[in-house]
C-alpha cells in the first residue's frame, strides 16, 4: 500500500512543479523583454524536462483506472472527490427504490395468496405445502 501512495506522491510532486513552472513561464511570456530570451529558453527546457519526468511516471500508473465521469466533473470546475459522494448518493437512492419495489411485491404476493386461497383453497394449500410455507398469509 505504501508503494501505491509513493507512486501518487511522486506524480503529485512532478505535477505541482510542472504547474508552477507553467505559471512562471506565463509571467515571463506576458512581460517578455528581448534580454530575457535566455531565461525563457531555460524555463522552456525545464518544462520539457518536467514533461519527460511525468511521462516516465506514466508506466507506474498503468493499473489505475479513472471513470470518464470524473473528467466531466473536473471540466465543470467541480472537485473530483464529489464524484464519489454523488455515486454513493445515487446508489443509496437506487437501493431505496429497489427496496420499495421488493416490499411492494411482498405485499402483492401476500394479498394475491389471500385472494387466491378464497377462490382456490385446495390448490393454494398444495402450493404452500410444496413451498414449505404452511402458515396462511
Amino acid at each position: 500500500m505504501a508503494d501505491k501512495s509513493d507512486r501518487f506522491e511522486a506524480l503529485e510532486q512532478q505535477l505541482e512543479m510542472f504547474i508552477e513552472n507553467t505559471r512562471q513561464l506565463g509571467i515571463i511570456v506576458s512581460d517578455f523583454q528581448p534580454q530575457g530570451q535566455s531565461v525563457l529558453n531555460q524555463k522552456l527546457q525545464t518544462m520539457v524536462h518536467g514533461l519527460q519526468e511525468i511521462d516516465k511516471l506514466k508506466s507506474q500508473m498503468a493499473d489505475i483506472q479513472v471513470p470518464l465521469e470524473v473528467f466531466d466533473y473536473i471540466d465543470q470546475g467541480k472537485n473530483p472527490s464529489l464524484y464519489t459522494k454523488d455515486c454513493l448518493e445515487k446508489a443509496l437512492a437506487k437501493n431505496e427504490n429497489v427496496k420499495g419495489k421488493i416490499d411492494n411485491f411482498k405485499k402483492f404476493k401476500a394479498a394475491l395468496l389471500v385472494e387466491l386461497s378464497k377462490v382456490f383453497p385446495t390448490e393454494i394449500n398444495n402450493y404452500r405445502a410444496m413451498r414449505g410455507d404452511d402458515q396462511p398469509t
